[in-house]
């Protein structure tokens, strides 16, 4: 077994992202041609091992060490980005795996080792997320996604085509996962947001992958003229709407915690108004809501209060309210025995070991209900990412990548023992 490089992984990260990068940030979109030059750079490194990729039904690339057993041990992430991206998003987990193979490369590990690169996990260009990784997962509705294009008009299934994919293939992928003997899903990803940065910490160990509740509410009233009708009388749609709003963060904040997997979110991102005129009172106003947990009876609770508020507000403004549902997704959250691991491998690099949610999805919530998973987070500077701003201190960022690999090890181990 060889030496960790921490300092290798990040002089592959900067390598990539020169390569994939503008100006304004990365541009790995899904499907595109920055993307696909992304993918043959990384099977140029996969060769240098005397290793190769293979891809399944779903476009998600594979790369197999043998073991001296079939019990395997999966890391992975992705290396697709949103448009003007950064950096670190995704390919930090792909590049921290593929040094995981080098680190065995030349030996038999006591068990498997894979690394998986999924396909498409932002969802940037399409608007549907964890695409591949939900085809491997048997989770992705084929007729949910058939019609979709982006916005130069570009169908799905045309660009998928393009990359070598079928649609209607691409459940295949879930028996190809399931041919596996997956004993353990790794995921290393930046954090996306400030708790690292606010506690002073490096490296994190993440709990789970928050449930989402997430909803369009309609609030009808009647347009009026904003001169003559008076307040009392008025039925006034927006207002009904940014009460709910208002309420909902109070919802967020009651529900929320101080210990660690117990904080929750509320957000109220899209406002719609109709018909949105100076002299006018908002007949219709239609509002977004977005509430995510760790607790599916937490996610339950501030749904219904949620809810609750929404017709509260609707009655004290004589409006009607109607609930459409965007998407759902249930609290995806980690094996305990290898959240204890992660955490072992944290503390022996920082000597200490902070525990924290993710609000933001990832590829390893498709494959909690398949295999035992945990992800570990890295230090996001500012909170930010999704932007050429997105960063992590080289000091941070060495030390969560050595963190990763040492879980790496424990995870072969622990499974070799099984």
């Amino acid at each position: 077994m060889r030496r960790m490089n921490a300092e290798r992984v990040v002089s592959d990260l900067r390598e990539l992202a020169a390569r994939t990068s503008t100006p304004d940030g990365a541009q790995r979109l899904a499907w595109g041609p920055v993307w696909r030059d992304a993918r043959e750079w990384f099977g140029g490194k996969v060769a240098e091992l005397g290793l190769r990729v293979e891809t399944d039904s779903a476009g998600n690339n594979w790369v197999t060490l043998p073991g001296a057993s079939p019990k395997t041990v999966i890391v992975g992430s992705h290396l697709d980005s949103v448009p003007n991206g950064g950096w670190l998003d995704g390919t930090l987990g792909v590049v921290a795996g593929l040094e995981a193979l080098r680190i065995y490369a030349g030996a038999t590990p006591p068990v498997t080792l894979r690394l998986v690169d999924w396909a498409d996990e932002e969802g940037a260009r399409f608007g549907r997320s964890l695409l591949g990784s939900a085809a491997a997962a048997g989770a992705l509705k084929i007729d949910d996604v058939r019609e979709l294009k982006d916005r130069q008009g570009t169908r799905l299934v045309d660009a998928l085509a393009e990359n070598g994919v079928a649609l209607d293939r691409m459940l295949d992928a879930r028996d190809e996962l399931k041919r596996i003997d997956a004993r353990a899903y790794l995921e290393l990803h930046i954090e996306q947001g400030p708790v690292l940065e606010s506690m002073q910490k490096a490296t994190g160990v993440v709990l789970g992958t928050f449930g989402v509740e997430r909803h369009m509410i309609r609030f009808t009233g009647q347009a009026a003229h904003s001169g003559s009708t008076p307040i009392p009388m008025r039925r006034d749609a927006f207002l009904a709407a940014a009460q709910t709003a208002l309420e909902c963060r109070e919802i967020g904040l009651r529900h929320s915690k101080p210990t660690p997997g117990d904080a929750v979110v509320c957000t109220v991102g899209i406002v719609n108004v109709e018909p949105k005129i100076v002299t006018a009172v908002p007949g219709v106003c239609e509002i977004s809501l977005d509430q995510r947990a760790l607790s599916a009876e937490v996610l339950a609770a501030m749904l219904r209060d949620a809810k609750a508020a929404a017709a509260r507000a609707a009655q004290a403004n004589n409006v009607t309210v109607e609930w459409r549902e965007l998407w759902r997704i249930n609290p995806r959250p980690f094996d305990e025995a290898l959240v204890r691991l992660c955490e072992e491998a944290v503390r022996e690099e920082t000597g200490d070991a902070p525990r924290l949610p993710s609000g933001p999805l990832h590829d390893a919530a498709e494959m909690v209900p398949h295999m035992p998973a945990v992800m570990m987070f890295a230090y996001s500077s500012n909170g930010l990412s999704h932007c050429k701003e997105e960063d992590t201190p080289g000091p941070h960022l060495e030390t969560t990548i050595r963190a990763y690999l040492r879980l790496v090890q424990k995870t072969i181990a622990h499974v070799a023992r099984q």
